[in-house]
């Protein structure tokens, strides 16, 4: 199932395991069995660590888990983890002999106080590129933690599970019946689910940690903040990043082609470029965390969702945007059963059913045509008279035959039967009447909003939410800067948020050497 070339690679990867990894299977007669135990047996080649083996049980399903040491680790699979999920697997070994990226200290703590036992199960699709992220990190908490289990299972084949639990949309995670994440999680909100889900042994506010005095904290390690950071440590500046994860909206961006001198790239590649290339300065990196509060002084005081404080003499704000919310009833409850944002990886979930796609910009009708030869019927819905999209998105768009468009329209709110989506109502802004749409599912494709929350009662911010900036990423309060798409700067692209942070950083230096 592997080629030579595949296992070589696997080889460098796994060339530093110390300590004996089982893959144990049950058998199964399921029809994807045998390419379960084929990819299995060519990872096992990999290394003399890796070990394949029966476990004598019977499933209904392809399943295997991890045994480290001779002790089951609360690692399974159910499916064949292949696509997408072939590096959740690659890491899940890696992880179990503590290799490879783990958290630090400060959070390992906080996962093995979540009280257990915790038993999880997370439904993806191997299409799904945000899929991945949630496997890894719940499976690198059962690593951490000696009462957690997670098992990834493939929906493809466990169509039961789906329609028993109603999902429609991934990745869904499960304890019992009960829905504890639905799509796109970062590590640090997980952990916070998991908290409020199961509790903690102590309350985490109450755990306090001064991490001490910085010159420069940038908050934020996408293009933006990792071009400051790097920067301001080039200066000789003490530097410290605080993000929820490395690249950021990068992540989450497939292919790109606009980032002068690299004709093309993987938006998760170039995250793994940004994060090498910090390592060559002396930054330290708070990866999974949010700021919570900022107090304004002199020296900055900053707290952190982990429990954590720092002092700062210069503090540049590069936290980016995130998908926009229509804001309506019933949108966030049926999120993960009606409701997405993730045309790609939720997509395959509404074959030949009756979808809605809200936004009439690049976003939206880019994910309707791209639904289109998936589902059986597509409104897309605009609140302004006219589509904003380039023409030859909109021409492409207007040449389908399942799609309807429906201008001069704001969404009210999204209606369910108490476990999945079947309509949405909208306002008819020309005519004030109000109209009903029965249907399946809703992607919500309406744009970014600035990230700006946490420091807005601070600095001064526009209608949009996006920090006002001058000329060099000064905010109206000194000490304070922001830089890239956070920010009153136009044109959110990679390349200037790339450029914006270097500024910010530049003009942070400046302003201390002045002082």
């Amino acid at each position: 199932m592997l080629d030579n070339n595949m296992i070589d690679q696997l080889k460098e990867v796994f060339a530093n395991l110390e300590n004996q990894i089982d893959l144990v299977y049950d058998s199964s007669d399921h029809p994807k069995q045998e390419e379960l135990i084929e990819m299995l047996q060519d990872v096992a080649k990999a290394s003399s660590f890796l070990n394949v083996r029966e476990s004598g049980i019977k499933n209904k399903y392809p399943h295997f888990c991890l045994y480290y040491k001779g002790v089951k680790n609360g690692i399974e699979f159910i499916g064949v983890p292949g696509g997408h999920e072939f590096s959740s697997l690659v890491l899940a070994i890696l992880n179990s002999d503590k290799k490879g990226k783990l958290p630090d200290q400060t959070l390992i703590e906080r996962i093995a106080r979540i009280k257990g036992p915790i038993e999880l199960k997370t439904y993806i699709s191997l299409s799904c590129e945000n899929c991945p992220d949630v496997v890894q990190s719940l499976n690198l908490m059962a690593i951490l933690h000696p009462e957690f289990s997670h098992t990834m299972v493939d929906g493809g084949i466990a169509q039961d599970d789906i329609e028993q639990y109603n999902i429609q949309g991934v990745p869904t995670t499960l304890a019992a019946a009960e829905i504890i994440s639905s799509g796109k999680t970062s590590f640090a909100e997980l952990i916070k689910r998991l908290e409020a889900h199961f509790g903690s042994q102590e309350n985490n506010q109450s755990i306090k940690k001064d991490l001490g005095q910085y010159d420069v904290t940038v908050v934020g390690a996408g293009p933006a903040g990792v071009s400051a950071a790097i920067y301001s440590a080039r200066k000789g500046l003490k530097t410290v990043v605080i993000a929820e994860r490395v690249g950021g909206q990068l992540q989450d961006t497939k292919g790109i082609e606009n980032f002068i001198s690299t004709q093309y790239v993987e938006g998760p590649q170039l995250s793994d470029q940004l994060a090498k290339h910090m390592l060559q300065y002396d930054i330290q990196v708070l990866e999974h965390r949010r700021v919570i509060h900022v107090e304004n002084k002199p020296l900055k005081v900053l707290q952190l969702d982990s429990g954590e404080t720092l002092q700062t003499k210069s503090l540049i704000i590069a936290t980016g945007a995130k998908w926009r919310e229509l804001g309506v009833s019933g949108e966030k409850e049926y999120l993960g059963q009606g409701v997405a944002f993730c045309p790609h990886c939720d997509g395959p979930y509404y074959k030949g059913k009756d979808i809605a796609v809200v936004g009439g910009g690049n976003s939206g009708v880019e994910a309707a045509i791209d639904l289109a030869g998936i589902v059986k019927s597509i409104k897309l819905i605009e609140f302004a008279p006219h589509l904003k999209a380039d023409q030859v998105l909109v021409d492409k768009l207007e040449s389908l035959s399942n799609v309807s468009i429906i201008k001069n329209a704001r969404i009210t709110e999204v209606l369910g039967d108490g476990s999945k989506v079947t309509a949405v109502q909208y306002e008819d802004r020309e005519s004030n009447s109000v109209e009903k749409i029965e249907l399946d599912g809703v992607f919500v494709q309406i744009g970014l909003i600035p990230n700006s929350n946490f420091i807005k009662d601070i600095v001064a911010t526009n209608q949009f939410g996006e920090i006002i900036v001058d000329e060099k990423c000064r905010t109206n309060i000194s000490g304070i800067y922001a830089a890239g798409d956070v920010t009153t700067v136009p044109y959110k692209q990679i390349v200037i948020s790339s450029g914006e942070g270097a500024k910010a950083a530049l003009a942070s230096f400046e302003d201390q050497m002045i002082s």
